[in-house]
């Protein structure tokens, strides 16, 4: 977790001005020039405060219940417990000490271990895993299983539209989303609006599209009425809140909202990045696309930050799954080498 920059009004800056940003640092450091921050900082005090309000306000009343939450040693530890329990929850935190080294280390939404353990040993309704920086959100179920930010997302869509607050009808997600995902939209009638992968990219097509949810299968959850970007403690209130309203175990609200097909990621290392790669092995692609059938995908991409293509591969099968990755994986190396 790093520094961030928000322009007015709470939004991400854009590609082009962070680019800009980027530039003017690299100069002030390549000068070595001095400056005093002090002079034209501003820190509001009462901006936390008023954000732990907003966040709770957000539902009328919360049915009590038992949750356990990881704060990841980050961003949500001071004010996370305050709010569940401000709710009337009965609230278990874990991984609530930051030090300014443990944040992320072994715990939170990249590692939800001790959560899934807690929540079953407690005997809990739910947990709730954060990042660092608290815009992500992973959920356990009451069973200890976790549950994604597909599938979390697509409660959050099927609840909105039930009582009409799902703008346009529709949601909007990356390209990583689960197939099963858009085959559980399609079945309710709910428009998927697909992205490159970055929840900058779902921001600005909930802006485009004038649309009400959206998010990544990571976690990164936007409700673009209530917040300017992925807030994963108002996710969490959100999903508290749905499981009270429904008197329905998370477990078989995740079960009955879609069906994850088994997806398969190989990370295939280049010498020399081709950029056309995905053109360069059409044949093979279009071959395993035709043999998947209507539930099964490919998406290869190149990595933005490494040497590296991205194969990903959905199936009815995870041995399926697993062949066809395999097979464009090797398919990638040839056409490389070549």
């Amino acid at each position: 977790n790093g520094i961030k920059f928000f322009a007015a009004g709470g939004h991400k800056l854009s590609d082009e001005l962070e680019a800009e940003l980027e530039s003017a640092l690299d100069s002030v450091v390549a000068a070595a020039v001095e400056f005093d921050l002090s002079a034209d900082s501003n820190s509001d005090t009462h901006a936390v405060a008023e954000w732990c309000d907003a966040v709770a306000s957000s539902v009328v009343a919360v049915a009590p219940m038992r949750i356990v939450i990881d704060c990841a040693n980050g961003a949500a530890s001071l004010v996370a417990p305050g709010i569940f329990r401000g709710l009337g929850l009965e609230v278990e935190v874990l991984h609530a000490q930051p030090d300014g080294r443990n944040i992320n280390d072994a715990c939170g939404s990249t590692h939800p271990e001790d959560l899934q353990r807690a929540v079953l040993a407690s005997g809990a309704a739910l947990g709730l895993a954060f990042d660092g920086d608290a815009d992500r959100l992973l959920a356990v179920d009451e069973r200890g299983e976790l549950v994604d930010g597909d599938q979390l997302i697509a409660l959050f869509a099927r609840d909105l539209r039930e009582r009409g607050e799902l703008a346009g009808n529709r949601v909007v997600v990356t390209v990583m989303s689960n197939l099963g995902f858009r085959l559980a939209m399609d079945e309710q009638g709910i428009e998927v609006v697909e992205t490159p992968v970055g929840d900058r990219h779902v921001l600005e097509a909930l802006a485009r599209t004038s649309s009400s949810l959206g998010g990544e299968q990571s976690g990164h959850i936007v409700f673009a009425d209530r917040a300017t970007t992925g807030d994963g403690v108002l996710s969490g209130v959100q999903l508290v809140d749905l499981v009270g309203r429904t008197q329905t175990p998370l477990s078989t609200l995740a079960a009955g909202v879609m069906d994850r097909l088994p997806q398969v990621l190989r990370n295939v290392r280049l010498e020399h990045r081709r950029d056309d790669i995905a053109e360069a092995i059409a044949v093979e692609i279009a071959a395993v696309e035709q043999s998947l059938g209507a539930r099964g995908r490919v998406l290869i991409r190149l990595s933005g930050t490494e040497p590296l293509v991205r194969v990903m591969v959905e199936a009815p099968t995870l041995a399926q799954a697993e062949d066809a990755a395999g097979n464009l994986a090797a398919a990638v190396i040839q056409a490389c080498s070549a």
